[in-house]
């Protein structure tokens, strides 16, 4: 039990209040200006002790930017290269210009809940490439997906720290005014003959095989660029997805699919002779799409103002601008249409539930309600369910 006595300064008699830290390491606080609140001070340190909420002032002085850096090395160790580099991205330009020199111990809800505005609004300071900062008269405003993965750091660290026993609850996490991811962008599906033409506007061999490629087996861009020739089983018409290359700061780095999964994936017939010529010559460890050296082939740029032979081709199909990844989609649809399960979509996709491809493809299922009520209906007249309203 701690102690409570009175000392003299000059200007007046203040309070000391002597206790124990949960690791038996004496300490104290001074300058109560009533014996009341020194006590009420130390009754609330025995309560914190027993509860194990007890945060010691020296444990939460340290900084945010001082745990960033360990949590920062956890996750480099534990994420793919592509994922790290977003939210290591998120920590200089956005985190840490705000809380880097801030103790865990002083970050209070409202801050964090400013902040979020701040970003969202275009009024927080933040740093570019080469560390300079961005003065907030010169800031714009910040999508719900870059505030909420800044949000997401700040909440990691934050996280080490009640771990640690620094702070008592996270104040990052459950925050009011977080902003909602919404998409304005409605979703393309293109059709069998989109597909075919959109393909044969591109201008080499390898281009149209890619567009058929993506739009028939649903793989991502760095899925598909990845692809060896030992990955693809001609007999079988499959392919192994058990890497990708994904482009982050201008470099290709190799890794595990997405969720870390792999999957083997069905591809049509039409694209068994395609994809055989793309192999002809090649050792087992080359790549099938690969540039005129041999190397992977680049994302093509398909954003407003930039050009591209996949925009290109897109042009001269007379096909409204998609990217790569809508293609994904494309794939998912014709998988539908043809008859294939939620199950199947799953498994050739790679998402890690059918709940998830659920979610994300609900309106292509749709159809598959009244589907449903249909085949009900036939198994009911077989049954001369009818005849149930027709006794007296």
């Amino acid at each position: 039990m701690g102690s409570v006595t009175p000392y003299d300064t000059a200007a007046g008699r203040r309070w000391r209040v002597r206790y124990r830290t949960p690791e038996h390491v004496q300490t104290d606080k001074r300058g109560f200006t009533t014996k009341r609140d020194a006590e009420l001070y130390l009754a609330n340190v025995e309560i914190s002790k027993a509860s194990g909420s007890f945060v010691s002032a020296a444990a939460a002085r340290v900084t945010v930017g001082e745990l960033a850096a360990e949590w920062l090395a956890n996750k480099q160790q534990s994420m793919k290269p592509s994922s790290y580099h977003s939210i290591a991205v998120s920590w200089r330009v956005y985190v840490g210009p705000r809380w880097a020199t801030t103790p865990v111990g002083a970050i209070r809800a409202s801050a964090v809940e400013q902040w979020i505005r701040q970003l969202g609004q275009g009024t927080a300071v933040t740093h570019k490439s080469g560390g300079k900062t961005v003065p907030a008269a010169q800031a714009r405003p910040r999508s719900a997906t870059v505030v909420l993965r800044a949000l997401g750091v700040l909440a990691g660290v934050l996280d080490m720290a009640l771990k640690d026993g620094r702070v008592p609850k996270n104040v990052a996490r459950r925050t009011e005014g977080a902003p909602r991811k919404v998409s304005n962008k409605p979703r393309r599906y293109l059709s069998h003959a989109e597909v075919a033409r959109f393909a044969a506007a591109a201008a080499t061999p390898t281009q149209r095989t890619m567009i058929v490629l993506l739009a028939y087996c649903g793989l991502r861009w760095g899925e598909a660029v990845g692809l060896q020739v030992r990955d693809l089983n001609m007999l079988r018409r499959r392919l192994q997805i058990s890497r990708t290359a994904t482009e982050v700061d201008g470099k290709i780095l190799v890794g595990a699919p997405k969720s870390w999964e792999k999957r083997a994936v069905p591809f049509p017939a039409v694209l068994a002779e395609p994809l055989a010529h793309l192999c002809e010559g090649k050792a087992p460890d080359d790549l099938v799409f690969a540039d005129r050296f041999g190397q992977f082939l680049r994302r093509p740029k398909t954003s407003a103002g930039t050009s591209s032979w996949f925009l290109d081709a897109l042009v001269a199909s007379d096909i409204e601008r998609l990217t790569p990844h809508d293609l994904r989609h494309t794939a998912a649809s014709l998988a539908v249409s043809s008859g294939a399960n939620v199950k199947a979509v799953q498994r050739m996709l790679g998402h890690k539930s059918a709940a998830m491809t659920l979610d994300t493809y609900a309106d292509l299922f749709e159809d598959d309600l009244d589907e449903v009520a249909e085949r009900l209906d036939e198994g009911a007249r077989r049954a001369n369910l009818a005849d149930v309203w027709a006794r007296n």
